[in-house]
C-alpha cells in the first residue's frame, strides 16, 4: 500500500492490544494481608484446586455445563493488594496472567467493545491463562432499562456479551474492583467467589514497611517500622509510596553517598505527603458536592456514569466517520 493516505486509513482500524500479558513472578508468601482477607483468598483457591474433584468425578459437569469459569471478586480500596494477588493465584496454577483494563477495551466504535471483549476470553482460552479485569465495575456496571438511547442499548449490550462469555469460560477469571456495589445484579450471580480486601491491621502494616525494602537499602538505626505501622494508617500500596518517596528524599540530601541513609523523618514526611496528595484528591471531589444543588445533580446523573464513558466517543464518531469517508475518497481520487 504506496499511497500514505491509505495507509493512514489503515492505520486507523489496526486491532489496538487489549490485554497486558504478565509471567508472574510474585507469590502468597510475598502477600501481606489481614488474616479475613487471606482466609477467603485461600478458600477461593480451593475451589481451583478442587475444580476437577467436583465437576469431573463427582460429575457436576453433566448437569451444570454453563457454570464451569472460576470467577472470583476482588473487592476493596485502591492498594490493599488485589492486583498481586491476581498474579500470586496466576503463579500457584502456573499460568500466565492477562490484565484487561477498561479504558484499553472500551472503542469509540459502536459494537467494538462487546468484540474486544470476546477477544479477551478468545485469547485466555488459546494461552490457558488467568483473566483479569481491572476496574471491573466500570465495565460490569448494572444495566439500565430504558432502551430509548442507542448509547444505553451498547452499555447494556456489553455487559450481556461477558456474562455470556463467563459461561462458555472454562478456567478462572478475576474482576478487580474499587466499587462493587455498581455490579449488575445478573453479573454478581455468575462470581463464584468475593473475596474483600480490608485495610492492612497494625501488623500488617509493619510486615508492608519492611517487605518494601532491599537487603542493601541503607537504614538508619532511628528507625522504627513498629511506630510507623501504629501512626499511619494506610494501604499497601500507599506504603510502597512512602517508601520510594523517602529513598528519594534520603539520596537528594547533600555528602558522600556511601554515608546516605534512609531515617525515620525520611519515611514520616513520604507518608505525609502521600497522604497529603489523597486529602487534595478528596477534598476536589468534595468542592463539586459543596452545594445542595451540586449534590442533586451527583444524585442523577449517578446511573448515568458508565453511559458517559461511551458517550463522547460515540458522539464523535458521525464526524470522525465522515473524516473517513472524504479521506477515503481523496486517497481514491490520486490514485485515478
Amino acid at each position: 500500500m504506496s499511497n500514505p493516505i491509505l495507509r493512514a486509513i489503515a492505520g486507523t482500524f489496526d486491532s489496538r492490544r487489549i490485554v497486558e500479558s504478565v509471567v508472574p513472578q510474585r507469590t502468597l508468601d510475598d502477600v501481606v494481608l489481614p488474616p479475613a482477607t487471606r482466609r477467603q483468598l485461600e478458600q477461593a483457591l480451593a475451589h481451583v484446586t478442587q475444580h476437577d474433584l467436583i465437576f469431573n468425578k463427582w460429575g457436576l459437569r453433566e448437569r451444570h455445563p454453563t457454570s464451569l469459569a472460576l470467577a472470583f471478586n476482588f473487592a476493596g480500596a485502591p492498594g490493599t493488594g488485589k492486583t498481586i494477588c491476581a498474579e500470586a493465584i496466576a503463579h500457584t496454577l502456573g499460568r500466565r496472567l492477562l490484565i484487561v483494563r477498561y479504558d484499553q477495551v472500551e472503542s469509540m466504535w459502536m459494537g467494538e467493545t462487546p468484540k474486544n471483549i470476546v477477544a479477551t476470553f478468545r485469547l485466555a482460552r488459546k494461552e490457558n491463562a488467568v483473566l483479569l479485569f481491572d476496574e471491573a465495575d466500570s465495565i460490569a456496571s448494572r444495566r439500565a432499562t430504558s432502551l430509548d438511547h442507542g448509547f444505553v442499548r451498547e452499555t447494556n449490550t456489553v455487559i450481556n456479551v461477558l456474562m455470556q462469555e463467563i459461561e462458555r469460560f472454562n478456567g478462572v477469571v478475576i474482576f478487580a474492583t474499587n466499587l462493587a456495589a455498581n455490579f449488575d445484579p445478573a453479573f454478581e450471580r455468575r462470581i463464584r467467589t468475593h473475596v474483600l480486601f480490608e485495610m492492612p491491621g497494625v501488623k500488617e502494616r509493619e510486615q508492608i514497611w519492611r517487605l518494601q525494602l532491599h537487603a542493601r537499602t541503607p537504614i538508619a538505626d532511628d528507625v522504627d517500622f513498629r511506630a510507623l505501622a501504629e501512626s499511619y494508617e494506610a494501604s499497601g500500596g500507599d506504603i510502597r509510596n512512602a517508601v520510594l518517596k523517602a529513598a528519594m528524599s534520603a539520596a537528594a540530601e547533600p555528602g558522600s553517598d556511601g554515608l546516605k541513609a534512609i531515617h525515620q523523618r525520611h519515611f514520616e514526611e513520604g507518608m505525609r505527603g502521600v497522604l497529603a496528595g489523597k486529602r487534595v484528591m478528596q477534598q476536589s471531589v468534595m468542592d463539586k458536592a459543596s452545594s445542595p444543588a451540586a449534590l442533586v445533580e451527583e444524585l442523577r446523573q449517578h446511573g448515568q456514569r458508565q453511559i458517559s464513558a461511551l458517550t463522547l466517543p460515540a458522539v464523535m464518531m458521525t464526524s470522525v466517520s465522515a473524516l473517513v469517508l472524504a479521506l477515503i475518497a481523496l486517497a481514491f481520487a490520486l490514485t485515478h
